[in-house]
């Protein structure tokens, strides 16, 4: 990776002297060429971070994060900019320091978490996120996991730690994308009750209730299957596993699921309707209070204005039915 950024940082540079070199009329594209390359180059080192930390505590957009794999500890202010890095007892120091001095505030009332999927980050979240702060009278956080780098167990304790840092959310929801889901739903078997009895309302999207077919092909093939670590172990290798230890959500919760309404979906690769990654069948689990289908990919629903609307809609009244336009619940 640091390679590859050399050269393409390098790329950009010797791309901003020829422009220099050809006169002061190519000034400024030389300068927007040399922004856009240092820019891309930041959204890629963002995106591998978010493959490699968890966060462990967070009240609005201030987080602490630890990192799976060496324990190492950092904490990010709003901007997403590294305040202070050591170990877990130095950064949650600094961490309860800062709020107190008030530098943090402290998130208080109805509050909802909003989870990504595997080997994605908080960026993915982000329309979603943006839609539901402005429509929601609550709190929306991200929660960030390294998805790729521990279980889902892991993970579900790593999200219990966040709770248990709010004490002052009086009522918690939950937005899980994919696998976002399923880390919800393992808390679930976790927590201890007086956390559970604050939880509030729940949205699915596109959530593997019954595992995954795409993993468990992925898993027929020997060396792939091999490939596959932490919450992708759990899909694709040790589903017969996890699935026990999964949680039927205490709470009124709806599931969104992604397909054409017909027998075919978006994949080639799957049986029966589908989002090109999920079956609809797969995101089906009983206890939900709705259930919508809409004409939406897997990876597009975070974007997706009817899905946006439908998840608003659930966590205002517990129906999809009320959101203007986002389609027919089933």
């Amino acid at each position: 990776m640091e390679r590859v950024s050399l050269n393409l940082l390098s790329r950009g540079l010797l791309s901003a002297l020829i422009c220099l070199a050809a006169g002061g009329v190519m000034a400024d594209e030389a300068a927007q060429v040399a922004r856009r390359d240092a820019e891309w180059l930041r959204r890629v080192q963002r995106s591998r971070e978010a493959l490699e930390w968890s966060d462990a505590l967070v009240q609005h957009d201030w987080r602490l994060q630890a990192r799976p794999t060496d324990g190492r500890c950092r904490i990010l202010d709003p901007a997403d900019t590294v305040v202070r890095e050591g170990t877990a007892e130095e950064c949650r120091t600094a961490f309860e320091r800062l709020d107190r001095q008030g530098t943090i505030p402290t998130v208080q009332g109805p509050t909802v978490l909003v989870l990504h999927g595997l080997g994605e980050g908080r960026a993915s979240m982000r329309p979603l996120v943006e839609h539901l702060r402005q429509t929601l009278d609550a709190t929306v956080l991200f929660f960030g996991y390294a998805s790729t780098q521990a279980d889902i167990e892991t993970h579900g304790r790593s999200l219990g730690g966040v709770i248990a840092g709010l004490p002052e959310a009086a009522r918690i929801s939950f937005v899980g994308h994919s696998l976002g889901n399923l880390v919800v739903r393992r808390w679930m078997t976790l927590a201890q009750e007086s956390d559970l009895a604050r939880v509030d309302r729940m949205v699915m999207l596109g959530p593997p209730n019954q595992g995954s077919d795409l993993a468990r092909r992925v898993a027929g093939v020997q060396f792939l299957a091999g490939l596959a670590e932490g919450a992708a172990r759990d899909l694709v290798v040790d589903w017969h596993k996890v699935a026990p230890q999964l949680a039927v959500p205490p709470c009124e919760f709806g599931i969104v699921a992604g397909g054409r309404g017909d027998s075919s979906g978006y994949s080639p690769l799957l049986e029966g309707d589908d989002d090109a990654v999920v079956r609809v069948e797969e995101t089906r689990l009983d206890g939900a209070h709705d259930f919508l289908l809409l004409p939406v990919h897997h990876a597009a629903m975070l974007r997706d204005p009817k899905v946006q609307r439908a998840t608003e809609a659930f966590l205002k009244a517990g129906r999809f039915a009320d959101a203007d336009g986002a389609g027919t619940a089933e």
